[in-house]
């Protein structure tokens, strides 16, 4: 059974950078580890991070099939999921998903209902789901994602992101959506950050499980667009989240034959 993790925080916090490097450290410290990504924010910038290129998103074509008559057919359903596998990427490391733009107007609930089961079925194949959101919840929210063992909530270093990111927790709690296990981590951190912000990170309830430097790396990377998953070892921000996996131990339970 996969393991769902999921990331969510404001936007401009650092949430694909975070996400692609976790997958570049479980890849890296596992070989052979199967892993779905799947891009769940409008603004779509994931496949980049990772070095993939996309052509069809996920709501593309719901998009060509919002109309779907929403009465049991077997015949729609299974030819629908044969178009959701066409917007699957595989590659060596890992498998890709884009959610692509907001729907327009129009009845999606049948086709958002085979979507989630499609999830829930494509990820019978994987060790790991790992789900880059948008930065509202609303995939969670309508559930989606039908499950999530790991949440990471990212904050920036100022004391109004640290707000966000407890509003995000207070959200969590008020779903339906069922969540594991929610860690806080601070990113662009300098020298005594997040001692300054030690009384607001209190406040949110949150467990900080880490934090990730400000890293120059990463920018030269984004400058010269360069995937970030082939950001060398020695980087500050891969350490820092090499840290997170292995105090998270996110591998526990996974069995690989």
């Amino acid at each position: 059974m996969a393991k769902y993790i999921a990331v969510s925080g404001k936007g401009g916090v650092g949430k694909t950078t975070f996400i692609t490097l976790l997958l570049r450290q479980m890849v890296h410290e596992k070989n052979g580890v199967s892993i779905l990504a799947v891009d769940a924010d409008p603004n779509a910038n994931f496949n980049e991070a990772l070095g993939l290129t996309v052509t069809t998103t996920i709501s593309d074509l719901l998009e060509e099939n919002k109309n779907i008559r929403t009465v049991q057919d077997s015949t729609a359903t299974t030819s629908f999921i044969q178009k959701l596998n066409r917007s699957l990427i595989k590659t060596q490391h890992l498998d890709f998903l884009a959610m692509g733009d907001p729907q327009g107007p129009g009845c999606y609930c049948y086709p958002n209902n085979i979507l989630r089961m499609y999830l829930e079925t494509l990820g019978e194949n994987y060790d790991f789901v790992a789900v880059d959101t948008e930065a509202g919840m609303e995939h969670i929210s309508r559930l989606t994602i039908p499950h999530i063992d790991i949440m990471f909530i990212l904050s920036d270093t100022s004391a109004r992101g640290i707000r966000s990111a407890g509003r995000v927790h207070d959200l969590i709690r008020g779903l339906r959506a069922e969540v594991d296990k929610v860690y806080l981590i601070v990113t662009h951190t300098v020298e005594n950050s997040l001692e300054s912000l030690a009384d607001e990170i209190a406040q949110t309830g949150l467990q900080l499980i880490g934090d990730i430097p400000l890293d120059p790396l990463i920018f030269e990377y984004d400058i010269s667009g360069q995937p970030l998953f082939d950001l060398p070892d020695e980087a500050i921000s891969v350490q820092a989240v090499d840290k997170i996996v292995r105090q998270t131990n996110i591998f526990k339970d996974i069995v690989q034959e």
